[in-house]
């Protein structure tokens, strides 16, 4: 009897470059947009919690706080804030998609992949941010609605801050999304921190003459410092009273210093290089 000689063929994996890996980090980024830009329900709810916060929430205490805003409708005041609200909650929903891709077993196709992890956690978080930045341009876009003007240099400003927290609010994501594997889980611990850094943000109220426990907690918030800069440009283009601007928009101080806007988005920045090397080091670890 004659034994049957299987040839064996050598599989050769093409060699890992700069190009091949901006590469597969373009098509995760890909496709997040397409199941983003698939799914338009998605869209419209992910505008709801800001939108309720703007024009619910703004015009139902108008009324109470007039006499202390110096004729600024609270709307106009908390727009700015509701900006950075907006692209946070993004961020983080689209974050979310990473815990599901694990459990739905998708994750595990692209680490099977020759490339490196690296480029699926940057891809994922350039995803994230093109998501959450455009959700943003839309609230800006409702801009007259709240009495601020379509001024282009703010216009151009404000669309740079958004793509800056974008970048960090996903960074933030999936650093979160690669530390916990159960996506019920993600969504409490998403209640859990969101909500609180939203409230100690200054989103909602002016950051002067906090009293000292909350002044700690907005300093030591991140969210602190998108915000702040954020208002500083919205309100450097309204016609108020200098009374008015000084009291609603006192800036941020560390002990007597006031912080610059360039050195706040500048930490903003930092902060979100910082934790995206720092997901990309425990997600090479974890799977």
């Amino acid at each position: 009897m004659s034994a049957a000689v299987a040839d064996v063929v050598a599989v050769r994996l093409p060699e890992r470059t700069w190009h091949s890996e901006a590469r597969a980090a373009k098509t995760v980024w890909r496709r997040d947009l397409i199941r983003f830009l698939g799914n338009r329900g998605q869209t419209v709810t992910w505008l709801v919690q800001p939108l309720l916060f703007l024009f619910v929430l703004g015009s139902g205490l108008h009324s109470v706080s007039a006499a202390s805003t110096g004729g600024v409708d609270l709307t106009t005041f908390i727009f700015p804030g509701v900006l950075c609200v907006a692209v946070l909650f993004t961020a983080m929903v689209s974050a979310a998609s990473l815990v599901w891709d694990r459990e739905l077993g998708f994750l595990q196709e692209m680490l099977i992949a020759p490339v490196s992890r690296t480029s699926i956690v940057v891809g994922k978080c350039l995803g994230g941010a093109t998501i959450a930045a455009s959700q943003g341009v839309i609230v800006l876009g409702l801009a007259a609605l709240v009495d601020v003007p379509y001024d282009p240099v703010l216009i151009l400003g404000a669309v740079c801050l958004l793509v800056l927290l974008s970048f960090t609010a996903t960074a933030f994501g999936v650093l979160v999304a690669v530390t916990i594997k159960q996506a019920q889980t993600f969504t409490w611990v998403m209640q859990m921190v969101v909500f609180p850094i939203v409230f100690l943000s200054g989103a909602l109220y002016p950051v002067g003459g906090l009293p000292a426990w909350l002044e700690v907690l907005n300093r030591i918030n991140p969210l602190t410092y998108a915000v702040d800069p954020m208002r500083n440009l919205v309100f450097s283009h309204l016609d108020i009273s200098e009374t008015a601007r000084r009291t609603l928009d006192p800036g941020v101080t560390w002990f007597g210093w006031h912080l610059p806007p360039w050195f706040e988005a500048g930490m903003v920045l930092l902060l979100g290089v910082a934790m995206l090397s720092v997901a990309i080091r425990r997600f090479a670890r974890a799977e």
